[in-house]
Formats: C-alpha cells, structure tokens, sequence
C-alpha cells in the first residue's frame, strides 16, 4: 500500500471508445444520430401506447416501462460521451462517477427484472386466456411494476455503495467510455474480494432467477402453442411472445458477450469499448424497432398516431 499515492481522488478520466483523434467528430456524429433514434423510436412506442386504448393492457404497460428504461439507459452515458468527444477533457467527478454507475447499474438491474416479469404475462395470457384479466389486474401489474423498480433501484444501491468505498489511488484511468465495474475494480489500490464476491453473489441470484422465470414461461408458452392444433392458431400465438423472445435473446446475448466472455477471448481495449456499445447504446435503439416491425398492433397505433 504504501507505493501508491494515498491522496484522495476527486476525478476520473474516462478512455474513449477510439484512441485515434481523427475519428472524434465523426464519432460525435453517429452516437448523436443513435441517440436521437434512440429517443424518437422509444418515444413513439411511448405515446402510441398511451393515445391508442387498445394498447391499454398490462403486456404493453410493461413495453411502456420497457421503452422509457430504454430512454434513461442511453442518457447516463451518452450526454456525457458527446461533451467529451467535443472538449476533449474526458474527465469525470467521483461524484458524478458514482452517480453514472449507480443509475447505469439500476437502470440495467430494473431491465432484467422487467424482461422475466414481461415472459410471465405473456405465459399467463397464452396458457390461462380465460382468467388473464383476473390475474393480471391493474393493481397486480402496478404492484409488478413498482416492484420491479424499487428491486432495480436498490440492488444497485448495494453495488455502488460497495464499489465505491474501496480506496482508488492505483491510476485515474477508467479503461472504459463510461463508469463500469470491472475497469473500476483495476484502478483500487484495496483489496476488491468482498466487493466482487457480493456483486458476484447478488448478480448471479437476480440473474438466475430471472432466467429462471423467462425459461419456465417460455416452456409453459411453447408447450401450449404445440397444443394447438391449427397453423393459423399457433402463428398468433407465437406472434404475440416473438418480439419479446427476441429482445430477450438480445439483451442477455450482448450482456454476457459484454461481461462473461472468458480473459482468453476478450480483444485489444479499444475493440472491447466498441463491443460494449451493443449492450449499453445499440440494443435500446434497436428494442423499439422489434417490437414496431413484428407487432401488428404496435405498427397500426404508430400508422395512426403519424397520419391525425
């Protein structure tokens, strides 16, 4: 401990997704344009939802959460990526570090907890269509939701209460765009083992839970689909869970490339920053067009809502 500088650090510097110069304003360029779809595109699915009355009903209630989870996500990161790109500082407070990792993580953590929640409506009205209205009530699916947020929300407080009293005085470089667990846990000079054990333990019990839910809704789904004993029957059937089994294959599909990728297949630094936006800045920008190109439903509200 003592060859390292004890002084307390007051800032970051976050590395960029490039480390050539060149490329700064187009860079700028195309994460404006992303986050401009970004917002537009989740937006639209907002405001459809809440003008069209047929899309009153708790699955895109929760395509609603999904939508602005996909609005926030972005914005910790992006704003602050476009101000570096043009002033080339690059710093961060701790403060505003630790804010940006605490919102990041339980904007992520409510997403996980959302997805499972949204494989159980849909398993619910598939396999129970009779007494989907009676399970799924307002008062069930707003109980859902402020459970989901408030679980996503102090998760995150426990992380980022325990990432954040370790020491850091090893370097001020983040090796990331943004405030990330792993590339903070380099910079501690302190030892990172309960921070990682609690953060590996408490992930790995949210995750597999929620994993567990959407595997067990989707076994129930297909099973009851293979029921049915029309063409036309299980294409609706299927239809109505088709987006969401995609977007849930994209987010957990980029998550662990992002995360869980063994040290042996990780890249050069700078090709690991650019593999990390598909899970933090393309997969938001990408949900709402799923859900408005395989949603027949979705797709009909937009038509009206852009032709009034």
């Amino acid at each position: 401990m003592g060859i390292y500088n004890l002084t307390t650090m007051d800032e970051f510097i976050l590395i960029g997704i490039s480390d050539l110069p060149e490329v700064r304003y187009p860079l700028f360029v195309v994460l404006a344009v992303i986050y401009q779809v970004t917002f537009f595109g989740n937006g639209t699915i907002l405001l459809a939802i809440r003008t069209e009355k047929k899309l009153h009903t708790p699955m895109y209630y929760f395509l609603a959460n999904l939508s602005l989870l996909d609005i926030f996500c972005p914005s910790t990161i992006i704003p602050k990526m476009l101000d570096n790109l043009l002033t080339e500082k690059q710093s961060i407070s701790f403060l505003g570090c630790a804010l940006q990792f605490y919102f990041l993580v339980a904007l992520a953590g409510t997403e996980v907890f959302l997805l499972a929640v949204m494989a159980y409506d849909r398993s619910v009205a598939i396999c129970f269509p009779l007494r989907y209205t009676l399970i799924m009530s307002k008062e069930h699916c707003a109980q859902l939701i402020a459970g989901i947020w408030a679980a996503g929300f102090l998760h995150s407080l426990l992380h980022t209460a325990f990432t954040f009293h370790l020491s850091f005085c090893k370097s001020h470089r983040v090796n990331q765009y943004y405030c990330d667990f792993p590339p903070l846990m380099a910079l501690s000079c302190s030892s990172t083992y309960v921070t990682e054990m609690v953060v590996l333990v408490v992930a790995g019990i949210f995750a597999s839970s929620t994993l567990l839910i959407t595997f067990i809704s989707y076994v129930y789904i297909i099973s009851m689909i293979l029921k049915i004993r029309s063409t036309e029957g299980k294409r609706k059937a299927f239809s109505t869970c088709s987006s969401h089994l995609l977007v849930v294959g994209l987010f957990y599909g980029t998550a662990i490339f992002t995360y869980i990728r063994p040290s042996y297949s990780r890249q050069a630094p700078s090709s690991d920053r650019l593999i990390s936006m598909t899970y933090v800045i393309i997969t938001p920008m990408l949900n709402p067009i799923i859900y408005s190109l395989r949603n027949t439903e979705v797709k009909a509200a937009i038509r009206r809502l852009y032709v009034m």
